[in-house]
Formats: structure tokens, C-alpha cells, sequence
């Protein structure tokens, strides 16, 4: 997995001060996409290392986000362990249609999935297609369940 660039962010994730990593090699494709530039397979490999190195650069981040990596998602959730092992919350902006089945939830706190479509417009928009999940993770026993809470409707204007 190749990190094109990161940045600071506090609007992709409710009340988190997120690292958003953006991911290349993005399969979608999607027309209208502000990240086009992602299509393409550029960027430094995402190593256990050089995501160690930049959180510590930034203590006051409360969530780190993956943006993309749906080549392998299955790396995505590796991932995703890294970020939990430092305490940090994650999250996973994915463009495919519907959450994996095999996702192993445990490693998100939260998931936005849905390809970008132009007229239905991102995150803000009501008539959006993309949906925003806070994964909540239940003890049931000696086990674990995750449900899916729809919290979408926080990025519309009230």
C-alpha cells in the first residue's frame, strides 16, 4: 500500500483531530473525483515504521484515517491494528458499494463507504449515496459483536 500524502484534518472524521492518509492506486475511479490524482500508484509504502514515525510528529491526533486502499483491504485492516496498538481511533474511507463481508470490524471505530457520484454528491450533500459509520463494539459474553450506527447526517447542515 502507497501513501501519496497525508495531511491534518478535522472535518473527516466528527470531533476527531485525524491524520488522513491518502492512499494510490485507487481502483474506482470515479468521474468528478477531487483525487484523481490517487488513481495512480505513487507515494512512500505504508510501513508499521513510517506510520509510527508520523504519529509521534503530531501528539495531540486523536484518530488516523485510511483513505482508500481497497486493492487489498485486507492490508487496510493490518493497518488499522497498527493504529489501535497506539491508542488512536481509525477510521476507512472506502469506495466500494457496500462493507466487505469479511471485514474484521474490530479494527475500525468508524467506516465511510460508497464510490463518489458526481450528481448525488459527497458527504454533505443529503441526497448523497456514500454512507458514515461509527463502528460500536458490544461485548456479548465472552464475545465480541459489531453494529453499524448511520451517523451520515452529521456532516448536513441543520
Amino acid at each position: 500500500m502507497l501513501v501519496a500524502d497525508y495531511d491534518i484534518v478535522f472535518q473527516e472524521v466528527p470531533d476527531e483531530t485525524t491524520l488522513a492518509l491518502n492512499i494510490s492506486d485507487c481502483p474506482h475511479h470515479c468521474p468528478g473525483c477531487h483525487s484523481s490524482y490517487l488513481w495512480q500508484p505513487v507515494g512512500d509504502t505504508l510501513t508499521h515504521d513510517w506510520l509510527e514515525t508520523v504519529i509521534r510528529r503530531y501528539p495531540y491526533l486523536t484518530c488516523v484515517s485510511i483513505q482508500g486502499g481497497d486493492r487489498d483491504y485486507h492490508e487496510v485492516e493490518r493497518v488499522a491494528g497498527w493504529i489501535k496498538q497506539h491508542g488512536l481511533k481509525s477510521c476507512w474511507y472506502t469506495g466500494f458499494k457496500k462493507i466487505p463481508d469479511d471485514l474484521r470490524l474490530q479494527y475500525f471505530d468508524f467506516i465511510k463507504v460508497g464510490p463518489y457520484i458526481e450528481a448525488l454528491g459527497g458527504l454533505r450533500s443529503k441526497t448523497t449515496n456514500q454512507r458514515f459509520y461509527r463502528v460500536e463494539h458490544i461485548e456479548a459474553g465472552y464475545d465480541m459483536r459489531f453494529d453499524l450506527h448511520d451517523m451520515t447526517d452529521v456532516f448536513w447542515k441543520k
